[in-house]
């Protein structure tokens, strides 16, 4: 053959194999690729239900069809299928902007997945990786994106979800997804399911009354000191037992103790800052293994409430206060901080975290938090960080507590 019939020599070669997963595939390419001097420049692997995709991007040799027919052979062999796509360059460096994006669904449907990769591409973002992080009891999907900026993606994309019925989360892919945390959250309807003052005024009769109240402040349409007090006044005279009662009634978020307990192993630091009362929310961060707690305080006397509260109000500003304090206490910046609460009481809190998490909350939490979530399971926050549903279980299973199985 002339010099002139030969094409000339590409850059790189794409390599990707096709078919179904078996162990040994992997070892099978790389020792082909091995007799032809070639160098690895990337590799990426998938495998979904079963079927297995894999990608190798290496130098060219200087001679092509040797490496080509051994690579086919390998891959008859193996009963897969592949291709090579001959290319110039090394593998080039994605765009600036590099996000995850988090989708959470209950169900996830495909009609809602396109929406939001429509939107995704309006912007100019490109969709770089997928991984999921839990099938069960949600469906959580981690788009790892770039070329998009951060603000304007996720005001487009909060839109989007609210009309699919999902959630979404853009965070900035960064070092402080992978560092130890604080995690400060607030308690009712957060923490722990309904209002703790609401189970205290059943005792005093006045339930429906207080819970008018309370709905009102977490909309917004109260000031929360003022409502607090108001409420308060309405359980004078009921006795301290109560408090006993409330507590041993209380029922946590679904996930609560799988949240807590599988990010206290990686490190992390728990709050709990709540509107409510410290005679409950104290014992009930001694129970978790929570690290901090800040409340009111009701006034007792002669076994009895007063209806009165003993010292300041926690209120909108003194929950963000609360949190900066044990943000500085931790050692960690504002940003390594995620909140997570439901009413307008905590909008100052959610504000001050690095990442604020709106959880089933209050129209007007959830337009002015970073990203909302709106399962009924606590624990679906960490895959916003990057923990996938299969580590959680594993991490249980080392330790002995055993996950009833999903669904097949």
């Amino acid at each position: 053959m002339s010099h002139h019939d030969q094409a000339p020599r590409p850059d790189t070669l794409l390599i990707t194999l096709t078919g179904k997963d078996r162990p040994g595939v992997t070892s099978a390419i790389f020792d082909t690729l091995s007799h032809s001097g070639v160098d690895v420049l990337d590799v990426e692997q998938i495998v979904l239900r079963g079927r297995l995709v894999l990608g190798v991007l290496v130098t060219s040799p200087s001679d092509l069809r040797p490496l080509e027919a051994a690579v086919e052979d390998t891959a008859a062999r193996l009963g897969m299928s592949v291709e090579v796509e001959h290319g110039t360059g090394d593998n080039r460096p994605r765009p600036q902007g590099r996000l995850h994006v988090t989708v959470i669904g209950n169900p996830l449907t495909a009609s809602a997945m396109a929406a939001l990769a429509g939107r995704m591409a309006e912007c100019g973002a490109n969709i770089d990786r997928i991984e999921r992080m839990a099938r069960y009891p949600v469906t959580a999907i981690d788009l790892h994106v770039s070329g998009a900026e951060p603000e304007a993606l996720r005001t487009l994309l909060a839109s989007e979800a609210a009309s699919q019925g999902i959630d979404v989360a853009v965070q900035p892919a960064n070092l402080l997804r992978h560092g130890m945390r604080l995690i400060v959250m607030d308690v009712d309807s957060t923490l722990v399911q309904g209002e703790v003052i609401e189970m205290l005024a059943a005792h005093a009769g006045c339930e429906a009354e207080v819970a008018e109240v309370t709905e009102a402040a977490m909309r917004g349409d109260l000031d929360f000191e003022e409502s607090l007090r108001q409420r308060v006044r309405l359980l004078a005279g009921v006795p301290a037992t109560a408090l006993d009662e409330v507590y041993d009634a209380i029922v946590l978020a679904p996930g609560a103790r799988t949240m807590v307990r599988t990010l206290r192993r990686l490190g992390y630091r728990f709050a709990i800052v709540s509107g409510g009362f410290s005679q409950i929310t104290d014992r009930l961060a001694a129970d978790l293994g929570i690290h901090y707690s800040r409340a009111n305080e009701l006034e007792i006397v002669d076994g009895r409430l007063t209806g009165g509260i003993v010292g300041d109000v926690v209120d909108r500003a003194g929950k963000a206060r609360a949190l900066r304090e044990f943000a500085a206490e931790v050692g960690v910046s504002l940003a390594s901080v995620v909140a997570i609460g439901d009413g307008a009481n905590d909008l100052d809190m959610l504000a001050a975290a690095g990442l604020g998490v709106a959880y089933n909350a209050k129209p007007v939490v959830r337009d002015q938090a970073d990203t909302s979530v709106n399962v009924p399971y606590l624990d679906a926050i960490m895959y916003l960080l990057g923990i996938s549903r299969e580590e959680i279980e594993a991490a249980d299973a080392e330790a002995g507590i055993i996950t009833p199985a999903p669904p097949v």
